[in-house]
């Protein structure tokens, strides 16, 4: 478990690189065809991957570091005992949820990878580049939801780290 998570920490600091090179990409654009009159055939595309990316390979980071959004109005006021079982149904509806989204996503992959498809932009980068994201994201979506399921059965549960 240490090893994904210390996994799961490097890809969430590239995930904020890919933000942040995002970030730049687009500003580059705005810059080059509003100022210069000269768009690039490569920022608005390249940034799109990039924030796909960030945001896939961020998902089970933020599980497992409690920074998803959470409604807990309601699951605050319960005890202890009914917070875990509240969490625990939350990570089996998450895990559940991500192992479809990464199955599914991993047969439109193969398929886009199979064909040969393509964005068909001035860039044309291969379509499957971007739905790669998909199966991966979720896939380690999937196992944090496990680990958090497991947290949740065996003790306490924490929930004053999760977003508002």
């Amino acid at each position: 478990m240490k090893a994904f998570a210390t996994l799961l920490m490097a890809l969430a600091w590239i995930a904020a690189l890919l933000f942040v090179l995002a970030g730049g990409m687009l500003t580059f654009e705005v810059t080059a065809r509003y100022l210069f009159v000269a768009p690039t055939i490569w920022a608005a595309e390249l940034s799109q991957l990039s924030l796909i990316w960030g945001s896939m390979i961020a998902m089970p980071w933020l599980l497992g570091a409690g920074r998803h959004i959470a409604v807990d109005a309601v699951t605050n006021q319960l005890s202890p005992g009914a917070q875990r079982i509240c969490q625990g149904l939350a990570m089996v509806f998450v895990a559940g949820f991500s192992a479809i989204v990464a199955w599914k996503g991993a047969g439109i992959f193969y398929d886009s990878f199979e064909r040969g498809r393509t964005t068909g932009s001035m860039l044309d980068l291969p379509t499957w580049a971007s739905e790669l994201a998909i199966p991966v994201g979720f896939g380690l979506l999937f196992l944090q939801a496990v680990i958090e399921l497991t947290k949740a059965v065996k003790g306490p549960v924490s929930l004053s780290g999760a977003g508002h």
